[in-house]
């Protein structure tokens, strides 16, 4: 087993990815240390996305906010703002619960433990065993879905995923060196991202090639099985855009549970199979001949656009106007948003 993650950090040592909260294995082994900050807000970013989605969030992000006692006295919306288009948005919320929880019970400093990080608002165990390894070379076992690939071909393990993960999490940790851990995390994750890819793995080029069974029994592609997936069930909804005479539109924060908790949004119905229209005030509402088509993890969601003009003042049941010079359509999160481009048609009037 040593062997194998010998050869897996040699090949690190010279392929790693030039990324914005890394070090170099070459710094790192100069002593540099990774700033716990960067490596935690870069983890949760990348739950559920591409590190190419992820490069310019994480650049904003530490550009406004330097440090964890920075983003822990930032404002809610602004943070929120910010984050609009990386989706998933609890993880927001979350965030800003966990830098606060760092400054409050820490001193501003992250905990070095797997178990002290999981004790931190937002942080699971992969998220935990992640910063453990890679901001403190704890010897912790990192498995997201890269390391979940090479370990089922390495090892040609067929039970399909989920089912899997225990199996292939063990696998991972048996090959988990006590001897730079945190590059060694780096490594096989990078190895899945460039190399040991999902459709076409680059067999040739992996430094595991003559060890890979799945590789000698002609399989790697077809692996890691999953089980099939049930379909998506698809929501319908409608979203209520209202403009005042002076520009300023109509805007509601929605709760800071649920889906799209705490970002700013159109006042709206509930997404179901009924949705129940509730319109924010009385207005001659024309609705949009298009509608607005947006997939969330767990169902579709196709939303009906209604826009209305109205006179000053108007007093709308829920929501407040804000000045059109205050509004940035990039706060908002990308369904929402979906709905203003398509209300700003000509033939919406909005």
């Amino acid at each position: 087993m040593g062997d194998l993650s010998d050869k897996l950090l040699a090949w690190y040592d010279q392929n790693a990815r030039d990324l914005p909260w890394r070090i170099s294995p070459q710094d790192h082994l100069s002593g540099e240390i990774p700033d716990p900050y960067r490596i935690w807000l870069s983890e949760v970013m990348l739950q559920q996305t591409t590190v190419a989605a992820v490069e310019k969030y994480f650049l904003r992000f530490t550009a406004l906010w330097p440090t964890v006692s920075d983003l822990a006295a930032a404002d809610d919306g602004a943070v929120m703002g910010e984050w609009a288009g990386l989706g998933y948005y609890a993880r927001a919320r979350n965030l800003l619960k966990c830098a606060r929880a760092v400054v409050r019970d820490h001193e501003g400093r992250f905990p070095s433990t797997r178990d002290q990080l999981l004790a931190l608002p937002g942080i699971g165990p992969y998220t935990a065993a992640a910063i453990a390894a890679i901001a403190f070379d704890q010897p912790q076992t990192v498995v997201d879905g890269n390391v979940e690939r090479v370990m089922a071909r390495l090892y040609a393990h067929q039970t399909p995923l989920p089912t899997a993960k225990p199996a292939l999490t063990e696998m991972a940790a048996r090959l988990t060196p006590n001897q730079r851990p945190g590059d060694y995390a780096q490594a096989v994750m990078d190895l899945g991202a460039t190399i040991c890819v999902p459709k076409s793995p680059r067999c040739g080029a992996c430094p595991f090639g003559r060890d890979c069974l799945a590789r000698d029994q002609g399989i790697a592609a077809t692996l890691p099985r999953k089980l099939a997936k049930k379909p998506k069930p698809t929501r319908l909804g409608i979203a209520y855009i209202v403009r005042r005479a002076d520009g300023a539109l109509l805007l509601e924060r929605r709760a800071d549970s649920g889906l799209l908790g705490g970002m700013l949004g159109w006042p709206g119905s509930d997404w179901s199979d009924r949705p129940n229209p509730a319109p924010p005030l009385k207005a001659n509402w024309r609705e949009i001949g298009a509608e607005v088509r947006h997939t969330f993890t767990h169902f579709h969601l196709r939303l009906r656009v209604m826009v209305a003009d109205v006179p000053q003042p108007a007093r709308p049941l829920r929501g407040d106007f804000l000045a059109l010079s205050e509004f940035r359509p990039s706060d908002l999160p990308t369904v929402m948003r979906k709905a203003y481009d398509l209300a700003q048609q000509p033939a919406s009037g909005v």
